[in-house]
């Protein structure tokens, strides 16, 4: 029997080509993800092992968020007697501009300030300078050597440094420093220590303190040791050893990067369930069409488990070499999307690529188990039949009724339903859990019940669209209805790739339909004030906008991080009146915002049991507490969230070191003319160099553009899953070519031409993609809705369906079904009359 599979494969090549492709796609994604995050984390983590390097202890604030530790900490650690040396750290995030007074694009990557701390205090090895020397005096810095590349700085040029809550500085670089790892599009900057403290800390703390031992290997004293010492010396402050430091650094870049693994896999797994049932679907034909050939090895002696598992071995060989070819695909993805993403600039370090055992091992289990899984339900079938009655039947099938897994399907299909529409009712992560709980059942329930579903719909499409074809769109219909099963396992494989097509789709159009309304209905503003992301807009341009002539009214929004109740809690801080800016429907109270007042959302007044006049206890990142007193509620808000306090308590609760600001709106004075205002604006913002001056327009295509980024990254890896789902209906057809030999060489002898038989294979796939781009099209649509009512909280509050979209999609549908089916197609044509007659 294990010749008999292995010849059988041998002979059939075409056959097997198609099969193992679908398992490399597959495998090459999950292999592919591993490798590319492997080296993100290895490189990631090499870059973190020189982190407290010199250092025995770490003395840093309890809370991340804090401004850091009391300056009056460091005689009190270097008071103790096992401390040989206590040296500050201060950092913060900065801008770097070029020798035209543009800002240094790093693609993502972080512009780091922090304090140079000469060789004779400094813990562990100095600084290598591959050029120039270290900073003597304020106004001079050091770059390192990829920062200098990537902004075009040299030794003794003279720039400018955007501090956020600072403004801009001006600096020379006195040299550059070597990174111990390819830091791609990060910069390091450093400063003279005094004018670091001055830029980056309120004078009274430092981010943290590393400490040095004395002689702690000679004393039988560890790391350990040093830190239970200074921890009882400091109760009240977060001390670690260097050791520990580290497993946090990376851990904690573990934690940021799996986020990127969970995603890569989870398309990873698309594509492997896609190619299951491409697989499971060629399984089941290859053995309905060898069911005389099977049962002739049953008459002669052959054992059902000998059968089972002669189908079973074929399926394994196809594992272990889709397995191996994915394998070395992924590799080549790997190296292709770090490519690729080089190419966008996005900064990431340099480094080797990572190939852990855990990678081969998955990577080969996963393709190996599927494949054979997948091929277990029709070797199990094909051992059930009585050899002399398959003997009887021509290309037997040997399906059984539908009656019972459609009933199944219909079962399961309302329960999942009933999920998607409970789930919609609330919003949140359980909420959205439920959901797509709901949404995986409805597709179990649509795999089941698809073969009965495809009868009246693949029917209905072929009474229309084969109508003009005559006679040979009879038959091209009969063709796609007459094996349900085929076209529904065929047509799965694109409904599922279309449907998580549709539902991203709908999620994008909601959230950019979001946005503009939020935009047209909330904004009244002239002009808007942007920054990046991790900056914001710098301190300062709200004030600068203050001074230019024809601006009527400025308001700015600053982020606010506070602890109510001892949780973190976040919100946003008012400078100026929003009238004429932007619109907050106050329901109850007062709109004005001064003094210890705070306004709260409707949402968090239910939640939170805020009401007019109660006093709500702040918790400032530096401990300081501030009572203050709800004023207002107001209608619920994606602009402002959950609450509103005045600038007054602002102040108080954010120390000056963290300021920023979220956005600055600006409306112009009346009879005032607009570009002109819009150029005087940009004039005046131009030495806070990140700031973007836009209007409504703008500010929308600014934000929709982001939506669109994200939407192209994940149509692109979608593309795998239409992709492996296209191979499955050529792969489909072309084995249906082969069963239906006989059929077509009696259609080409009683008179069929060539053209008539690739037309009927043409119309068959057509039908077969249209089906499969109907359901899952309408799928994606109920899908999208119940993930958008979970989100309605979070701004996503008018669903959006792109029409045209997926009008292109079934579109692109039907071409696809007529591309898939040329090679079948000439296959088929080719199919020699008497030959195909005179078979056995």
């Amino acid at each position: 029997m294990r010749k008999v599979s292995l010849r059988n494969l041998a002979a059939h090549k075409v056959r097997l080509a198609l099969t193992v492709l679908s398992v490399v796609l597959g495998t090459a994604f999950v292999a592919g993800s591993f490798v590319f995050t492997d080296t993100l984390q290895r490189t990631f983590s090499s870059i973190f092992s020189d982190t407290a390097q010199g250092a025995d202890v770490r003395v840093s604030a309890e809370d991340a968020r804090s401004i850091g530790v009391p300056t009056s900490d460091a005689a009190v650690i270097s008071a103790l007697p096992d401390v040989a040396a206590v040296v500050p750290y201060v950092g913060g995030q900065i801008v770097v501009l070029d020798e035209s007074g543009a800002a240094v694009q790093t693609g993502g990557a972080p512009t780091i300030g922090e304090s140079y701390i000469p060789a004779d205090r400094r813990l562990g090895d100095d600084a290598v300078f591959v050029a120039g020397t270290a900073p003597s005096a304020p106004g001079e810095v050091v770059i390192n050597e990829g920062g200098a590349a990537r902004s075009g700085l040299g030794v003794g040029d003279k720039t400018q440094v955007l501090v956020p809550s600072k403004g801009t500085i001006d600096v020379t670089v006195t040299g550059i420093y070597d990174t111990a790892v390819e830091s791609g599009g990060y910069i390091g900057i450093q400063f003279f220590e005094s004018q670091a403290n001055e830029l980056f800390s309120d004078g009274n703390h430092v981010q943290y303190y590393d400490v040095a031992g004395k002689d702690l290997a000679g004393s039988g004293k560890s790391q350990s040791d040093l830190r239970d010492e200074i921890a009882a010396a400091l109760p009240d402050a977060k001390v670690q050893t260097a050791d520990d430091v580290r497993e946090e650094a990376q851990a904690q870049i573990e934690q940021a990067l799996s986020f990127v693994n969970y995603f890569l896999l989870a398309f990873g797994a698309i594509a492997l369930l896609v190619g299951t049932f491409i697989i499971y679907n060629t399984f089941s034909m290859i053995v309905a069409q060898r069911v005389r050939e099977l049962a002739l090895l049953r008459a002669i002696g052959a054992s059902r488990g000998q059968v089972s598992r002669s189908v079973v071995l074929e399926a394994l060989v196809v594992g272990v070499i889709g397995s191996a070819i994915g394998f070395a695909g992924g590799v080549g993805l790997a190296y292709g999307l770090r490519a690729l993403l080089n190419a966008f600039d996005l900064g990431l370090p340099g480094g080797t690529l990572a190939l852990e055992p855990r990678t081969v091992i998955v990577s080969f289990s996963v393709g190996i188990v599927v494949t054979v899984l997948s091929a277990y339900a029709p070797a199990r079938r094909a051992a059930k039949i009585p050899p002399i009655a398959a003997m009887r039947e021509e290309f037997a099938s040997a399906g059984d009724s539908l009656r019972t897994r459609t009933l199944a399907g219909v079962g399961i299909g309302a329960l999942g339903a009933a999920a998607v529409v409970v789930g919609a009712q609330s919003t949140g992560g359980t909420a959205a859990a439920i959901v797509g709980a709901g949404a995986v059942a409805v597709i179990v329930a649509v795999a089941l019940a698809a073969p009965s579903l495809s009868l009246p719909i693949v029917g209905a499409l072929g009474s229309v669209l084969t109508r003009p074809f005559g006679a040979i769109g009879r038959l091209a219909r009969t063709n796609a209805v007459r094996n349900p099963r085929r076209t529904a396992a065929t047509a799965f494989a694109l409904m599922l790739g279309l449907m998580l097509v549709s539902v991203i789709g709908v999620l994008g159009s909601t959230a950019k339909a979001s946005v503009d309304a939020l935009v047209d209905n909330g904004i009244e503003a002239d002009y808007i004030f942007s920054g990046p992301p991790a900056i914001g807009v710098p301190t300062g341009a709200g004030e600068a906008a203050r001074s230019v002539a024809g601006v009527d009214r400025v308001a700015i929004l600053h982020p606010v991080s506070v602890d109510i109740d001892d949780e973190p809690a976040f919100g946003v801080a008012l400078e100026g009146s929003p009238d004429g800016l932007f619109d907050t429907v106050v329901v109850s109270g007062s709109p004005e915002l001064t003094g210890d007042s705070m306004a709260v959302s409707q949402s968090a007044s239910a939640s939170e049991g805020w009401n007019l006049g109660s006093v709500v206890d702040m918790t400032s990142v530096d401990g300081q507490q501030v009572p203050v007193t709800v004023t207002a509620i107001y209608e619920d808000s994606p602009l402002v969230g959950d609450w509103m306090i005045s600038n007054e308590v602002y102040q108080e609760v954010t120390p000056s070191i963290v300021r920023s600001d979220i956005v600055v709106l600006v409306g112009a004075a009346p009879g005032t003319d607009l570009d002109t205002l819009r150029s005087d604006l940009e004039t005046a913002t131009k030495p806070f160099v990140v700031v973007q001056v836009q209007d409504r327009e703008e500010f929308k295509g600014a934000q929709s553009q982001q939506i669109d980024t994200l939407l192209a990254v994940l149509y692109g890896l979608l593309a795998l899953a239409v992709v492996i789902a296209i191979l499955g209906i050529i792969n489909t057809l072309a084995l249906s070519v082969v069963e239906r030999r006989r059929e077509i060489g009696m259609l080409r002898a009683v008179g069929m031409q060539r053209p008539q038989v690739r037309r009927i294979i043409y119309l068959e796939s057509l039908l077969i993609a249209l089906f499969g781009a109907i359901v899952g099209l309408a799928l994606g649509i109920a899908f999208g809705w119940g993930f958008v009512r979970t989100l309605r909280d979070e701004g996503l509050g008018l669903l959006t369906i792109p029409w045209g979209q997926m009008s292109a999609m079934l579109v692109g549908s039907a071409v696809v079904g007529v591309l898939a089916a040329l090679w079948p197609a000439i296959r088929a044509a080719r199919t020699a009359p008497l030959e195909a007659i005179s078979e056995a």
